[in-house]
């Protein structure tokens, strides 16, 4: 490599990677297309490889764009971070926090128990990255998470919430049309909501928690929150969390007492900030906010 790369090229390769073509990377980024092609052109002569060949699908990238992308990703979510850190200083509750969260947990519970702290301090910022991805907190991809599995890395600090019961439930309307089923084989009869794939995860609630392997979904989603709508909408049985069908009127819960999964609940962040202000409060909020969301399930935190 002849000179150091401008870091705004590989913020520049990620764009590209991300979106698939020059013109989309522009407009993400807020630049013209022509200097987004030259920031590719002088990356691919700082390092002397070709990163991406035109097809008719866009641009695909080449074996070199691809190795480099993780070291883009890293660079990224420093950069982030390093923003985030600086948008606060010490002595006060302001800044930028990034959560992430389950894109149920982050659309359906968490702006309700964001408010009150938002409204609390109102120089604090908040970014949700609402996904079932698991984002690196050692990393500083996000700054606090709320996850349904337990953290295994030492460096970060935990507070386990209690379990989120998630059941079959169906719109009335739906059930009133179709009969309620009584027992797990009842099902077979009914016009069933689930995944369209199995993750690992997913395969291990199936063996956990005895959800019948051959079920033969009508409507299969891979979101969580389509699963959801269309049970709300009375398109058929699906499984959701307890806590959200029980605002809903319209929903019914479904054998109840032969089915229920308990989604383990833990907020996390990384032990370096814990001491920082908007961290600290932010995190309290949540398992405060989170804590009261189970309490009202009726599952409480085990001792």
């Amino acid at each position: 490599m002849d000179m150091e790369p401008n870091w705004d090229f590989y913020r520049t390769l990620l764009a590209v990677l991300q979106h698939g073509s020059l013109s989309a990377a522009a407009r993400e980024l807020g630049l013209t297309q022509p200097t987004i092609g030259r920031h590719i052109d002088a990356l691919e002569d700082t390092i002397g490889a070709q990163l991406f060949v035109r097809s008719s699908n866009g641009l695909l990238p080449t074996e070199a764009a691809l190795e480099l992308r993780p070291y883009a990703e890293a660079l990224a979510a420093t950069s982030a971070a390093l923003l985030r850190t600086a948008s606060g200083s010490r002595g006060r509750v302001g800044g930028t926090v990034r959560i992430s969260a389950s894109e149920v947990i982050g659309v359906e519970v968490l702006p309700r128990i964001l408010v009150p702290l938002m409204d609390a301090y109102p120089d604090l910022d908040i970014e949700l990255s609402a996904s079932d991805a698991i984002e690196d907190l050692l990393n500083r991809e996000a700054d606090i998470a709320i996850r349904m599995t337990a953290p295994a890395q030492d460096a970060l600090v935990a507070q386990r919430i209690g379990d989120i019961p998630l059941a079959f439930h169906a719109h009335r309307r739906y059930l009133d049309k179709y009969g309620r089923p009584q027992s797990l084989d009842d099902l077979a009869g009914h016009r069933l909501i689930g995944f369209d794939r199995q993750t690992a995860y997913i395969r291990s609630l199936v063996k956990q928690f005895r959800i019948p392997q051959d079920i033969d979904f009508s409507f299969k989603a891979d979101s969580p929150l389509a699963q959801l709508s269309a049970i709300r909408a009375g398109l058929g049985i699906g499984i959701c969390q307890n806590g959200l069908a029980a605002q809903d009127p319209d929903l019914e819960h479904i054998l109840a007492d032969v089915f229920e999964i308990p989604l383990g609940t833990w907020v996390v962040m990384h032990e370096s900030i814990r001491t920082t202000p908007r961290y600290r409060v932010t995190f309290d909020a949540l398992v405060e906010g989170l804590t009261d969301y189970v309490r009202k399930t009726g599952r409480r935190n085990p001792a």
